[in-house]
C-alpha cells in the first residue's frame, strides 16, 4: 500500500488540477450557461465597433434597420439548420432567428433610456428550450452582446419612441420590411414602411465597404477555416482511389470539417467525377468513380460563421493522363500569374483579365480554339470573388485593399461533344485558392494543399491517418 498510496495522490492531484483548469476555462467563456462553449468568437467590442461604423454612413434624422435570418421549414414538423443573415451577424453576433436591429444616426427616449440602437428580439420561453436550448433573450444580448437596449419584438410598440425628427429609413432588405410582423403594425393610422423615405441600396454599398476589408479578428477566423479546408483537401487527396463514390470523397472532407471544429461547409460541397468535373456547381455527388476519372473538389469550411473556399482537381487512380497534364498545367499559370497581380492598388478585375489572356492564348496554341472569342466555351466564370462571412461576400470590386481576401479560382471545362479533338472531353480543371491582399506580396492562404501536378501525385501515395478503412 505503501506504493500505491502515493501513486493515488498523483492522480488526484493531476485530475483536480486539470479540473480547476476546465472550470476555469468554463468561467472565461461568459456563453456557456446559454449553450455556447466557444471562446475564440468575435468580440463583442468588434461588433460594436461595426455598430458604430454604420452609424457614420447615416445621414441626419435617418435610422436603419436590418433582419436576421428566419427558421425555415425543411418538410412537416422540421426545420433546416439555421443560419444567421451575415449583416446581422456581422453586427450583433447574435445566432437567433426573428430578431431586428435598429440604429439612430441621433439618440432617441425609449422608456427614459436614450438609445442609439435598439434590438427587438424573442424573449426566452422555457418550454421552447426544453426542445431547442438556451436563447440569449432580452437581458442575455445586452449582458453578453453589449447592446444597447434589448426589447420584446412581439410586445413593441414604435409610439414608445418618438420618431418625430426621423425623415429616412433605411433597410437592406425592403422585401422583410414589408413582411415582418412588427413593422407591419399601426404608428399613428399609417404602418412603418409608409410612413419614411426608404434607401435599400445604400446600406448595401456601406455594408460592401465594411466586410471588404477585414479585421485582425476576423482574419483569425478565416485563417482557421481555411487551415481546416486544407486539411480535408490534404486527406482527400490519401485516401481517394478507383471505386469510390462521389458523396463517400465528399464524406471525407465534410468528416476533418467536423473534426477539426467547424461548424458546417460554407456551400454545398461541389465533388464532381469524370463528366462531372465540367459541371460549375455540381452537388449531386452520386457518381462511382473509375480510375481514368479526373475529381474536381471544390470545398469549403465554415467556422464561427467565416468560410473557406479552396478547388484541387486530382486524378482517382493517382496519375495524370498526358492531356491532362497539358490541360492542368495552362490553369495552374494562369492562377499564378493573377495571384502574382494582387497586391494594393490594383483593379479587381485584373485577375481575371490575366487568367482569360493565358487561357486564350494556349488553348489556341493547342488547337482547341480558333480565336479568343471562343474562350467563354471554356472558361464561362470569373477568376475572383471576396470571401468572408458569406462565400461569395460583398466588397466594392474596386481597387485592392490591404486585409483583402478574395479566391483566384481560374478553370477550363471542356465536356463531351465539345467542337476540339475528343481526347480533351470531360477535362474539368478548377484550381482556387483563398488570397490575402497585404501591403506587399499576396498571402496564398490555403497554399498548403498541393498545386502542381507532380506534388498531387506525391501526396497521393501517402497514407492517412484519419481514414485507415480506405
Amino acid at each position: 500500500m505503501r506504493y500505491i498510496t502515493p501513486l493515488f495522490f498523483i492522480i488526484l492531484f493531476h485530475f483536480y488540477t486539470f479540473s480547476q483548469e476546465y472550470n476555469n476555462s468554463l468561467i472565461d467563456n461568459k456563453f456557456v450557461d446559454f449553450g455556447i462553449y466557444d471562446t475564440d468568437l468575435l468580440s463583442a467590442k468588434f461588433h460594436l465597433d461595426r455598430r458604430k461604423a454604420v452609424k457614420t454612413f447615416l445621414p441626419e434624422n435617418s435610422m436603419a434597420i436590418f433582419y436576421s435570418g428566419k427558421s425555415m421549414v425543411r418538410s412537416n414538423d422540421v426545420d433546416y439548420e439555421f443560419h444567421q443573415d451575415p449583416n446581422f451577424y456581422y453586427l450583433t453576433g447574435l445566432n437567433e432567428p426573428n430578431s431586428a436591429l435598429v440604429l439612430f444616426k441621433n439618440p432617441v427616449v425609449l422608456d427614459q433610456d436614450t438609445i442609439s440602437e435598439l434590438l427587438l428580439i424573442k424573449k426566452r420561453n422555457e418550454n421552447s428550450e426544453i426542445w431547442v436550448g438556451k436563447k440569449l433573450g432580452i437581458k442575455g444580448s445586452e449582458k453578453f452582446l453589449e447592446l444597447e437596449k434589448s426589447f420584446d419584438i412581439d410586445q413593441f410598440n414604435w409610439a414608445e419612441i418618438d420618431l418625430s425628427t426621423i425623415d429616412s429609413l433605411f433597410v437592406h432588405d425592403n422585401y422583410k420590411l414589408g413582411h415582418l410582423s412588427i413593422f407591419n403594425k399601426d404608428f399613428n393610422g399609417t404602418h412603418l414602411y409608409e410612413k419614411f423615405n426608404i434607401n435599400e441600396i445604400e446600406i448595401q454599398n456601406w455594408m460592401a465597404q465594411l466586410r471588404e476589408v477585414k479585421s485582425e479578428e476576423e482574419l483569425v477566423l478565416l485563417r482557421k477555416a481555411i487551415s481546416i479546408t486544407c486539411d480535408a483537401q490534404n486527406e482527400l487527396m490519401k485516401v481517394l482511389k478507383p471505386g469510390m463514390k462521389e458523396y463517400q470523397a465528399e464524406a471525407v472532407v465534410e468528416a476533418v470539417f467536423k473534426l477539426k471544429g467547424a461548424e458546417y461547409p460554407g456551400y454545398p460541397s461541389i465533388v464532381g467525377a469524370a463528366e462531372n468535373s465540367c459541371i460549375l456547381h455540381y452537388t449531386t455527388n452520386r457518381k462511382t468513380m473509375k480510375g481514368n476519372h479526373l475529381l474536381l473538389s471544390d470545398v469549403g469550411a465554415e467556422y464561427h460563421g467565416y468560410t473557406a473556399d479552396v478547388t484541387r482537381t486530382i486524378p482517382v487512380d493517382g496519375k495524370y493522363t498526358k492531356e491532362e497534364k497539358i490541360i492542368y498545367d495552362i490553369v495552374l499559370e494562369a492562377q499564378e500569374k493573377a495571384i502574382a497581380e494582387c497586391r494594393p492598388g490594383n483593379p479587381f478585375y485584373i485577375t481575371n483579365t490575366i487568367a482569360t489572356t493565358v487561357i486564350s492564348q494556349r488553348l489556341q496554341e493547342l488547337g482547341i480554339i480558333k480565336s479568343p472569342f471562343e474562350i467563354r466555351r471554356y472558361f464561362m466564370h470569373g477568376t475572383s470573388h471576396y470571401l468572408g462571412l458569406d462565400v461569395h461576400d460583398p466588397g466594392t470590386m474596386g481597387n485592392f485593399l490591404p486585409n483583402t481576401v478574395i479566391t483566384v479560382e481560374p478553370g477550363i471545362y471542356i465536356k463531351k461533344g465539345s467542337p476540339c479533338d475528343p481526347k480533351w472531353w470531360n477535362i474539368g480543371i478548377r484550381i482556387e485558392d483563398d488570397i490575402l491582399i497585404t501591403n506587399s506580396a499576396p498571402e496564398n492562404l490555403s497554399g498548403c494543399v498541393p498545386r502542381t501536378t507532380k506534388e498531387i501525385e506525391l501526396a497521393m501515395k501517402k497514407q492517412s491517418e484519419l481514414f485507415k478503412e480506405f
